[in-house]
């Protein structure tokens, strides 16, 4: 028995080499980045515009995450979270997931109108891209403006230096976005705020019958989880917060 394991390793070791060699042999593409002589100015702005798209690529994760609904989703997912009492769970994970999903949904018409707009008329060689960048922003200013608060946009406009605009396509982009940042954590911890207060009072229960009972040693919030769980799961709390959320930005 001993002769036939050692055998059977013997042929495995020998299938494995000959894997491992015959993979040797197979060639495979690879990818040099490097600086040459441009020898024309249309060669040195082509390189440039690689440089800017890399860059771009670079910040798109932030560039998302400030420009759209992820912000407000996210704080307010993650304050629930922190009412209910539990604050591993739902993993962090779980709530940046469904944050992005919930981001890509309120954020599908406006993507929608981009594609339609911008990328598609870009891909078709009907618009340079330039103007394909133009258009694009357009549908991204206006989800902004409809979500940024009057007082937040003067105070930029005011720190800026510039005067009044008369229409809000006279409001530039690095005045909005500052203001359009603002304005989601203002209402995010609003939301926020108004989603802790049915677990105050049930905190605020418990420990006043603890204290009532002598029990002045036993963490009151060891008692009142089960109890925010219970109303949590009662009322729907998920639904009630992600409708709350996709509303909010609906109006």
């Amino acid at each position: 028995m001993s002769k036939f394991y050692k055998l059977l390793t013997l042929l495995l070791g020998i299938f494995i080499l000959s894997q491992c060699a015959a993979n040797a042999a197979i060639t495979l593409p690879t990818v040099n980045v490097g600086f040459s002589e441009a020898n024309t100015p249309r060669e040195f702005t082509q390189g440039l515009q690689v440089l800017i798209m890399l860059t771009i690529l670079t910040l798109a994760p932030s560039i998302v995450i400030m420009t759209t609904a992820f912000v407000r989703i996210v704080i307010v997912l993650a304050l629930t979270r922190q009412a209910i009492g539990t604050p591993s769970l739902p993993p962090n994970q779980v709530i940046i997931s469904l944050g992005l999903i919930l981001t890509f949904f309120v954020m599908s018409p406006t993507l929608t109108k981009i594609n339609e707009t911008a990328y598609q008329p870009y891909v078709n060689n009907q618009i340079t891209q330039q103007q394909a960048m133009d258009n694009a922003l357009v549908p991204i200013r206006t989800f902004m403006l409809k979500q940024t608060k009057e007082n937040e946009l003067a105070l930029f406009v005011r720190m800026a230096k510039l005067e009044n605009p008369k229409t809000p396509q006279d409001v530039p982009t690095y005045v909005l976005i500052p203001s359009f940042i603002l304005s989601e954590l203002k209402t995010a911890f609003k939301i926020g705020f108004i989603i802790f207060l049915p677990f105050l009072v049930i905190d605020i229960v418990v420990a006043s019958i603890l204290v009532s009972m002598g029990m002045i040693f036993l963490p009151p919030t060891t008692i009142a989880m089960p109890f925010k769980l219970i109303m949590f799961v009662l009322v729907d709390g998920w639904y009630l917060v992600v409708k709350s959320l996709i509303e909010g930005f609906a109006v």
